[in-house]
């Protein structure tokens, strides 16, 4: 009988050690869990025969990943509009916006379609593998910075608050139209019925001058109503074009 008592006496020892290591290598790993985030900033146009597997692969993309924080920012450049066909959604600040990171990251010229990653690595945006294995290795970066946002109410005050030094950072504020459809009359896609997502129907440059909280009043869009918009702000520094947070909202 003692015997018996001594044995489940070290049996429940035993067992009481391995769910205490077990507790404490589950908390470990909640405490180091990664942080990251992936902003994706495709640069397309409905005038381009290149971009719509490109589209295509971002909506992809934003379909599966619609509970993580991957930011898909689809830019329509104007710069094909003068080939047969104007581009419903292009805007000459997103072609400003691409000719900025071609000096930021040291290319000799623009192209569509490019996607860029966290304003830090670009490639041809119909390449799958690459996008994928760039937001993979975003995701689970430590230690990023966090960008809260907010609406005031029903204006276009949009309120917000960063845990990091902001002194050389800027704000930029998109609207996005989450999806549509146009059929193309001219161009190089002529006959097509092209789908997008995330489409920026406006993008505005905000300098912080050093303030981790505060206030932006961005434009309104004509043709945009609230429900059927979001908001992504972004964080970057403006010398190096690196994102450093990101943040959205339903408008």
């Amino acid at each position: 009988m003692i015997k018996n008592k001594l044995m489940s006496r070290k049996i429940a020892l035993l067992l009481l050690s391995i769910c205490t290591i077990s507790f404490a290598f589950t908390s470990k790993r909640k405490e180091s869990a990664p942080n990251g985030f992936a902003v994706v900033e495709l640069f397309t146009s409905e005038g381009c025969s290149s971009c719509p597997p490109a589209d295509a692969l971002v909506a992809r993309i934003e379909k599966e990943n619609q509970d993580r924080p991957v930011y898909i920012l689809a830019y329509h450049v104007d710069y094909w509009d003068r080939l047969g066909w104007k581009d419903t959604f292009s805007n000459r600040i997103f072609s400003q916006r691409q000719n900025q990171y071609a000096k930021w990251l040291n290319l000799s010229s623009v192209y569509t379609p490019q996607i860029v990653v966290n304003g830090s690595r670009e490639f041809v945006g119909s390449e799958e593998k690459t996008l994928r294995g760039a937001i993979t290795s975003s995701l689970s970066e430590k230690g990023k910075a966090k960008l809260a946002i907010s609406i005031s109410g029903q204006s276009t005050i949009l309120n917000y608050q960063i845990n990091q030094p902001t002194l050389g950072y800027n704000l930029l504020v998109a609207v996005i139209t989450p999806n549509a459809s146009n059929k193309i009359e001219r161009g190089e896609n002529k006959g097509r019925t092209l789908s997008h997502v995330q489409i920026v129907r406006n993008l505005e440059n905000f300098r912080l001058n050093g303030k981790d909280k505060g206030s932006v009043d961005f434009l309104p869009i004509r043709g945009i109503q609230q429900g059927n918009a979001e908001i992504i702000a972004l964080l970057q520094n403006e010398k190096t074009g690196q994102i450093t947070a990101a943040a959205k909202l339903k408008f």
